[in-house]
C-alpha cells in the first residue's frame, strides 16, 4: 500500500521527533524516533487509515515521554480517534511492575478491536526484528537491557500474538510475519 505523506502525517512525524529528541532505543545509540517511524511504515503495508498511521507515530510518547505532549494537545492536533487509538496501546504506568503492566495491556488488547491490534502487532513486530538482529551481535548479554529476561520476553511476545490475532481478520498477513519472528525468538 502506498500512503501519501500528508501534512497531518508530517505534523505527527515532527511531533514524534520532537518528543523523542534525545531518546534512544534501549541499550543502543539508535534514535528512538526510528522505531515509531518503522512501526508506521509496517502498519502502512496493511492500512491507509491516516488516524492509525498517526497513532503509530505518537503512541510511545505517552509511555516514554509524557511530559513532552499531553492527550489534550494530541486531541487538539489530531482528533479524539487518534487519542483513543494511542490510549489503546499505552501501558498503564501507574501499575507497580512490568508484569502487572503487561497483564493489563494484554487484557485490554483482547478486546480492543482490529485498529488497536494492528498498531500493537506492528510495534511488537518491529521490536521482535530488532531483538533478533541485536541478539545476533550481542548474544545473551542482550537481555540485560530489558526489565524482564529472555523467558519473560518470550512469554510477552507470545501473549501479544494470542491477544491480537483474534482481533484481526482471518489470515491477516502481519500475523504470519509476526509468527515467523516469534518462532525465532522462542528458539533462542
Amino acid at each position: 500500500m502506498s500512503i501519501p505523506l500528508t501534512s497531518r502525517l508530517q505534523q505527527a512525524i515532527t511531533q514524534a521527533a520532537t518528543s523523542h529528541d534525545g531518546h534512544y532505543r534501549k541499550g543502543s545509540t539508535k534514535p528512538y524516533v526510528t522505531h515509531v517511524v518503522s512501526v508506521m511504515l509496517i502498519a502502512s503495508e496493511y492500512t491507509d487509515d491516516e488516524d492509525i498511521l498517526v497513532a503509530c507515530l505518537l503512541y510511545d510518547i505517552m509511555e516514554d515521554r509524557p511530559d513532552t505532549y499531553s492527550f489534550d494537545q494530541m486531541a487538539a492536533d489530531f482528533g479524539p480517534r487518534v487519542v483513543d487509538l494511542v490510549q489503546g496501546v499505552t501501558k498503564d504506568s501507574t501499575l507497580p511492575d512490568w508484569r502487572a503492566r503487561s497483564d493489563a495491556y494484554l487484557a485490554h488488547l483482547r478486546q480492543a478491536g482490529p485498529d488497536v491490534a494492528l498498531i500493537s502487532l506492528s510495534d511488537k513486530y518491529h521490536n521482535l526484528t530488532s531483538i533478533l538482529a541485536d541478539y545476533e551481535q550481542l548474544g545473551d548479554v542482550l537481555w540485560e537491557r530489558f526489565n524482564a529476561g529472555k523467558a519473560d520476553q518470550q512469554w510477552w511476545y507470545t501473549m501479544v500474538l494470542a491477544a491480537a490475532e483474534p482481533q484481526l481478520p482471518d489470515g491477516h498477513p502481519l500475523v504470519a510475519c509476526y509468527r515467523e519472528q516469534l518462532q525465532k525468538l522462542q528458539g533462542l
